[in-house]
């Protein structure tokens, strides 16, 4: 079900990692980004989107993760862009041979019948330093940077006053660091500060996965993230609340996950 957060922009979010996909409506159609997870969910997507009587226009994918360059034959056969880097990971990917029994195998067990992945990662690269989405819409900026994934990107929508962060600033998720990167600390942080430039622009904030941020728990969500990083870097004790006995019942999961890069970082 859509969600409206702002002025023309709506958000359909999943049920079991509250992934958003978030919805820009434009003057003959709509800018859909990461799309979804499940084949139902995306079709339900799909149908609101009729109800709206709006073709999807275009899509973009924030990063390469399996999980934000899904799509679903319903959504259309718009272009879906991505950074270069994006593209050029999931291009890389799709050359091996058996690269979908290889993805289906990193899926989730709850969701792995339901994930449909013929239109996988089908990823327009953007030239390198392409400022805006290519779309008739309002004005998405494309914010590249080194954090989390390759070619990741956050989106600002100007008109609208939205950021979409892809896989960073949520409250479920601390920081996921791409550990096969040289300096993932480093890019990390870089990647925040690219973000914090963007923060007075905007009063909405969408994460990759959990609730939708406003006014000043955008910079609190900055602030939050580069807590935790600066503690991995430092080694030492994190009090971050996603963590250990204060984190969001169901998601204690995330606490493997933190335990797990404290391990790759200090080898």
């Amino acid at each position: 079900m859509l969600k409206q957060i702002a002025e023309d922009v709506l958000v359909h979010q999943s049920e079991l990692l509250q992934n958003n996909t978030v919805v820009v409506q434009g003057g003959s159609g709509v800018l859909v980004v990461d799309a979804g997870t499940t084949g139902d969910e995306m079709a339900c997507l799909a149908n609101d989107l009729r109800a709206l009587g709006k073709p999807v226009s275009a899509g973009f994918s924030t990063h390469p993760d399996w999980d934000h360059v899904l799509w679903h034959a319903e959504l259309g056969e718009a272009p879906r862009y991505g950074t270069a880097r994006c593209a050029a990971f999931l291009e890389e990917l799709r050359s091996n041979e058996g690269w979908m029994a290889d993805v289906a195998q990193g899926l989730p067990p709850e969701i792995a019948e339901e994930t449909p992945l013929a239109l996988f990662g089908l990823v327009t690269g953007l030239p390198a330093g392409t400022e805006y989405v290519p779309w008739d819409g309002p004005r998405v900026r494309i914010i590249e940077h080194p954090a989390h994934a390759q070619g990741h990107a956050a989106l600002v929508i100007e008109e609208r006053g939205v950021l979409v962060a892809g896989d960073m600033l949520s409250d479920v998720l601390v920081p996921m660091l791409d550990l096969g990167a040289a300096k993932p600390i480093d890019d990390y942080l870089v990647g925040l500060r690219l973000i914090e430039g963007a923060a007075d622009e905007v009063d909405v904030l969408v994460p990759g996965h959990g609730s939708v941020g406003r006014g000043d728990g955008i910079r609190a969500r900055i602030d939050q993230d580069r807590a935790y990083v600066h503690a991995l870097r430092d080694a030492r004790a994190s009090g971050d609340p996603r963590i250990g006995p204060s984190a969001k019942p169901g998601w204690e999961w995330v606490s493997d996950v933190h335990e797990g890069q404290l391990r790759r970082l200090a080898r």
